[in-house]
């Protein structure tokens, strides 16, 4: 029996009691880049979290490729915020990515040369070989990004998360992050993105899942991405203006 990478069913979670995410339920198709969309506190990075196990839930249930999340910890990549992590650690960018490889290794094994090679391709499939011995806290913000998205590259997962990979990078390192994406999916693997530019939405994604406490809408980027998709879900948050062409409609939130 073919599962798929990830079923979740009847997700709530809760801050100090009160309510983020309301019975969320969905099923992500294989092989496809999927876009998480909503305006802040909609709980995007809630919903990855949670399907993670990092934040605890309510209620629900959470299949990956038809077994609970700590079953399948090899079969999945996870980019947190790059806001989330002390970059002041003293490490430097090879060892960062090395980590990505401790989960194959169990806790007794130390890395070898092939988890060292692993390691650098996956530096240099971001770009970054050159950097492999600078610590990170001396990397720029987009080179930080890249390092964490070789990490997870190290792992050889099935299934991806990434929490807002685009924010704050410039403008080569996004495009060197889509084209990583996908790759990816290329080869098979599942990518769900936290994302917050609406104007690159139908560029960058096949399906699109926008949420806002709830699930609102959730399928192919042609049939979900529509202006009264999107008006529901950021409500008068959203600010949308024609120029004269329905390919030309530009998507903002205020």
């Amino acid at each position: 029996m073919v599962h798929s990478p990830l079923v979740v069913r009847d997700l709530s979670v809760a801050y100090q009691k009160k309510p983020v995410l309301f019975e969320v339920s969905f099923e992500v198709p294989e092989g496809k880049l999927i876009g998480i969309i909503g305006p802040n506190g909609a709980g995007k990075s809630t919903l990855i979290k949670a399907v993670l196990e990092l934040i605890p839930r309510l209620k629900g249930e959470v299949l990956v490729y038809g077994k609970p999340y700590k079953q399948q910890l090899l079969k999945v990549g996870y980019v947190p915020q790059r806001e989330s992590v002390d970059w002041d650690f003293p490490t430097n960018a090879l060892d960062v990515v090395m980590m990505g490889r401790y989960g194959r290794l169990g806790w007794f094994k130390r890395p070898g040369a092939a988890d060292r090679q692993a390691a650098m391709e996956s530096l240099d499939k971001v770009g970054m070989s050159s950097f492999a011995d600078r610590q990170i806290s001396q990397l720029s913000g987009g080179q930080q990004q890249r390092v964490f998205l070789a990490r997870a590259l190290a792992q050889d997962a099935q299934l991806y998360f990434m929490d807002e990979p685009f924010v704050g990078v410039d403008a080569a390192t996004e495009k060197a992050i889509i084209s990583l994406l996908n790759d990816l999916k290329q080869q098979g693997k599942t990518v769900l993105v936290v994302h917050h530019d609406l104007s690159t939405v139908t560029d960058y994604f096949d399906q699109v899942m926008l949420l806002n406490g709830h699930l609102m809408a959730f399928g192919e980027t042609a049939d979900v991405f529509t202006e009264g998709n999107l008006q529901r879900t950021y409500g008068g948050c959203l600010s949308i203006l024609k120029t004269g062409s329905e390919s030309g409609t530009i998507l903002g939130v205020r």
